[in-house]
């Protein structure tokens, strides 16, 4: 760690060197010569140069830095260089990339930066762009390598040599007939290891793992899980290849889709923009109308406890335990909710797997909920024992031990509907189309709070009615 510090400290010396002196030359020369990840620390300590460290380097070099960048940052700098720059910039990013930074922009802006691509370019961008936003279509890019499967190994490293510098990657070569269907794709290894005079033909083997371009990339997350590849082929519906999509996408994508996760999960809107960097007022925006959902769904629990007024008024005892049994039951519901919704997000949980899912949370329900209505009898055993010694006041009187019972089963039952409602919300409104990352914490906290009132006040009646009810 001291090693890199001193490291970091002297590359930052240096250039500040270079930059008060005014020589552009050598502190080109000094940027150009950097790993890509110091000079991106130097952007990030020194935003206010951000642009012109650009502008000195290489464009292949700063086309690397670009792309790791924040969103923010790419504004900032696209808007700071001349015409001529952001035009060399935006045609050299690969597609992918260029599709990613343009779809981030307003209208307006994307039409002005289109303008500056040459014909080619431009026809790439707007059929990426013509696509889906979360689809698999905005993320592949169409600089790949193919060969024919009548060609010989031979020819095929004579295409690699020909075409791979503008490829993406060169890992995966993809093997197609003369109408442009995809017909396999093959490792570069297998490649390597075949004589100059053997057909593609005879290496293949037709276990080709396609993407379709209008899967969601969420999908196309998993089948990267689940196949290990670093790149997969993207065709039509007539199994046209139209493209690649490679893993530095699809971690851009996870990365983003965990953030909106957390974010839902936490009871607001996706801010789709880094948090310092949204405005005061689309903030507020993001936040207040999962707010205003949750303050009326509370309203219920107000308007439940007013049905419960006059048992209240009869055993003011009851009143004491109210925020117990509540919290108990949301902070259940709000376990097995955040559960499965990761689950369900990593593949690990299907829509078919409801009734496993019910299963399992009936069973923890039970000893989750008896555990807690253990430690809740507990408690009032051992405040009655203190209340009989004269340490603290007597509250729970004569009827300790049905008292006892009450908050004890209450607690089962509460934590049990919790659990249930927590992992079947999310299934449910996965089946229903929309995304189980809304059935966040709060909103199933503000459910089994309702519900858990309705419950305990139920149980109370079991035990108490005819005594203290």
């Amino acid at each position: 760690m001291a090693g890199n510090y001193v490291n970091h400290t002297a590359i930052e010396e240096q250039f500040l060197h270079y930059l008060q002196e005014r020589n552009q030359d050598a502190l080109s020369y000094f940027l150009n010569n950097l790993h890509i990840t110091d000079v991106v620390e130097l952007i990030n300590q020194y935003p206010e140069h951000e642009a012109y460290i650009i502008n000195l380097m290489s464009m292949h070099r700063a086309i690397h830095v670009f792309k790791i960048l924040d969103l923010t940052q790419q504004k900032n700098i696209v808007k700071s260089l001349s015409v001529a720059k952001t035009a060399e910039l935006l045609n050299e990013l690969p597609p992918d990339d260029r599709t990613s930074f343009l779809s981030e922009l307003p209208n307006a802006t994307i039409r002005d930066l289109i303008k500056l691509l040459n014909p080619e370019e431009r026809k790439i961008t707007l059929s990426l762009l013509g696509y889906p936003e979360d689809s698999v279509g905005r993320l592949m890019t169409p600089d790949y390598v193919y060969v024919y499967e009548y060609n010989t190994i031979e020819e095929v490293f004579a295409t690699i040599r020909k075409y791979a510098k503008n490829s993406e990657t060169i890992d995966v070569i993809y093997v197609i007939n003369q109408n442009g269907e995809l017909l396999d794709d093959l490792r570069i290894k297998d490649i390597l290891l075949a004589s100059p005079s053997t057909l593609v033909s005879e290496i293949m083997d037709g276990r080709v793992i396609t993407l379709n371009v209008h899967d969601d990339q969420e999908y196309a997350n998993q089948v990267f899980k689940m196949n290990n590849r670093v790149a997969l082929p993207v065709v039509d519906d007539n199994n046209i290849l139209l493209g690649i999509v490679t893993i530095d996408d699809i971690l851009w994508v996870t990365n983003e889709e965990f953030s909106e996760d957390i974010q839902k999960i936490g009871g607001t809107e996706a801010l789709d923009e880094p948090y310092l960097d949204i405005s005061f007022f689309k903030l507020i925006k993001k936040r207040v109308g999962w707010l205003i959902v949750l303050f009326l769904s509370e309203m219920l629990t107000a308007t439940a406890m007013a049905f419960f007024a006059d048992e209240i008024e009869k055993a003011v005892v009851l009143s004491i335990f109210v925020p117990l049994i509540m919290s108990s039951g949301g902070n259940s519901g709000s376990q097995a909710s955040t559960l499965i919704i990761q689950a369900m997000a990593v593949g690990d949980v299907s829509l078919s797997d409801w009734w496993r899912v019910m299963r399992r949370e009936i069973s923890s329900g039970v000893v989750l909920g008896s555990i807690l209505g253990f430690i809740g009898f507990v408690r009032i055993a051992s405040w009655h024992v203190l209340m009989q010694h004269g340490i603290i006041q007597n509250l729970y009187g004569e009827h300790w031990l049905l008292i006892g019972f009450t908050v004890g089963v209450s607690l089962i039952g509460v934590v049990l509907w919790g659990t249930l409602s927590g992992s079947m919300l999310p299934i449910l409104l996965k089946k229903l189309g929309a995304d189980p990352a809304v059935s966040s914490a709060p909103f199933v906290a503000t459910l089994v709070d309702v519900t858990g009132l309705i419950i305990y006040f139920s149980v109370a009646y079991l035990f108490l009615q005819g005594i203290l009810l």
